[in-house]
């Protein structure tokens, strides 16, 4: 007690923990206020009460002479909040919902878009003269019609002061806004086509980049049905699926978030699109883990053993070049050795005299994918076992020759044994992260060879490769199922992680 109350004394009374109280309290208050801004401006209420305890919290911890190991795992708890907790409670909460494309946003937001989407220009609508401009990075139309100037956004057409015309009728330049040049406009003209400017009963488009027109919407939303109508018929909303369907099944591109329960789940269980080649890709994706585990530790081990060795010269050099390959960005080599492995240019071909389809077979591919990962992470299990290799007292191992023991007897019940003492949590880690390695995958082959008879799953397709196509597919972006994909991978990933960690506890009976 009396050490705590001296070490909180020192904290609040000498001037270094003054400064340091006054520079943390002042830094809570920044980033507080940085964070209320935009919650405020969007009307997050929850995030400014979560900013609002946060603050509080670290302002009472801060200012209170006790409690001193608070004040040093506060800092940590709130990382850990924010960059474990909430990133997995979010994924559990978007795996609970349709969001994906066309489910982004709110009904109002997916009837302002169906509105403006159905528009089309009718004979004698009105006409502008436009100008593309720039307003703090964002694409503005600046649009002139008798005289008069208007600034268009996807928020919406308002009048804008100050504006200079040019001869032509033409916008040449506005307080606040970059006029874009005919080239910079060409370089942006799918943006400029895209961006629509809603305005009452219709809106206003782009026709080149020096026009712009405002069309009547085809669709419109009644409130009284709860349903848009147009003159192809009828779409009544549907509150379970989050959008608009046709008596006869259609439905309109654009919908809503809406809650579906566990309706994600059980796709990914029941919806034989899915789980048919389940079993076969979570085959491989254990083999592609164990493997690369097993042949990266073993050749680690292997060469750490060999440069240990007290007749081996120039060992410093030796360590150099083998770490090489994990100082390497792995994002870089992964394409290099993609390049390398191509039939008809690639280095291995060519340097081996070989016509092999490295990557156009199954069994070749794997071959490859594994000999990449090799490459890539021996050097990091080499590290780890010299340093342990250092820590094994060579009295162990005299004393082990002189019993008798053979070379392979002293490895077998005395290096590999404290070996493993050091290397068993780290060679789960490592499991864990190469079942979930998707560059290792997705930058080498992208999950193929594919069959010609199924573009959905491929010959190394890992779980979360597998989990990104099915997601992010040709029916475009369905972030609650791939949260939902996610979440099965997760609990797999754990399940195996428990076990790992379980099996080495038995190694720590050789370091007592």
């Amino acid at each position: 007690m009396n050490t705590g109350r001296s070490a909180a004394g020192a904290w609040q009374g000498s001037a270094g923990g003054i400064a340091a109280r006054v520079l943390v309290l002042g830094l809570i208050v920044a980033v507080a206020l940085w964070a209320v801004a935009p919650l405020l401006a969007a009307d997050n209420w929850t995030g400014v009460a979560i900013v609002a305890v946060v603050t509080a919290a670290g302002l009472f911890v801060y200012l209170t002479p006790r409690r001193l190991p608070v004040k040093y795992l506060l800092p940590t708890t709130l990382l850990v909040l924010a960059f474990q907790v909430f990133p997995v409670v979010h994924t559990m909460s978007l795996a609970l919902t349709n969001i994906g494309d066309g489910h982004l946003g709110t009904k109002q937001d997916a009837i302002a878009a169906i509105e403006s989407s159905s528009v089309k220009r009718q004979p004698g609508s009105a006409e502008f003269r436009l100008t593309v401009a720039e307003k703090d990075g964002d694409l503005v139309f600046l649009l002139a019609s008798a005289g008069r100037a208007y600034t268009g956004t996807a928020g919406g057409l308002r009048p804008l002061e100050g504006a200079t015309l040019g001869a032509g009728g033409r916008i040449t330049a506005a307080g606040g806004y970059t006029v874009l040049t005919a080239a910079q406009a060409s370089a942006r003209s799918s943006e400029i086509t895209e961006l629509i400017v809603p305005v009452e009963g219709g809106a206003i488009r782009s026709q080149g980049l020096s026009r712009a027109y405002r069309g009547t919407a085809t669709l419109a939303y009644d409130e009284g049905c709860d349903c848009v109508t147009g003159q192809d018929g009828v779409w009544r909303a549907d509150e379970e699926q989050g959008r608009f369907v046709s008596d006869d099944g259609r439905a309109l591109a654009q919908g809503w978030k809406v809650g579906v329960g566990l309706a994600n789940l059980t796709a990914a269980l029941t919806n034989p699109k899915i789980n048919a080649h389940f079993l076969g890709v979570f085959g491989w994706n254990l083999v592609y883990a164990t493997s690369v585990v097993v042949l990266t530790a073993g050749l680690g081990v292997a060469v750490a053993l060999v440069l240990h060795h007290p007749r081996m010269r120039a060992v410093r050099a030796y360590r150099t070049l083998i770490v090489l390959p994990y100082a390497m960005p792995a994002f870089a080599m992964l394409l290099v050795w993609r390049d390398m492995f191509n039939t008809d240019f690639g280095l291995i071909n060519r340097m081996f005299g070989l016509d092999v389809d490295w990557l156009g077979a199954p069994l070749t591919a794997r071959l490859s994918v594994l000999l990449v990962q090799l490459w890539l992470g021996f050097p990091y299990m080499f590290l780890i076992a010299t340093g342990a290799l250092q820590t094994i007292p060579p009295e162990y191992l005299e004393a082990a020759q002189v019993d008798g023991a053979t070379a392979w007897q002293r490895f077998g019940k005395v290096t590999l044994p404290l070996l493993m003492l050091a290397l068993a949590p780290l060679l789960v880690s490592s499991f864990a992260f190469n079942f979930n390695n998707f560059n290792g995958i997705f930058l080498v082959t992208a999950g193929g060879p594919f069959p010609a008879d199924n573009p959905t799953v491929g010959a190394t397709d890992l779980l979360i490769t597998y989990t990104f196509r099915l997601a992010f597919g040709q029916q475009g972006a369905q972030y609650g199922l791939a949260s939902a994909m996610s979440i099965y991978v997760y609990l797999i990933v754990a399940v195996l992680s428990i076990i790992g960690f379980r099996r080495t506890r038995a190694f720590q009976e050789v370091g007592r």
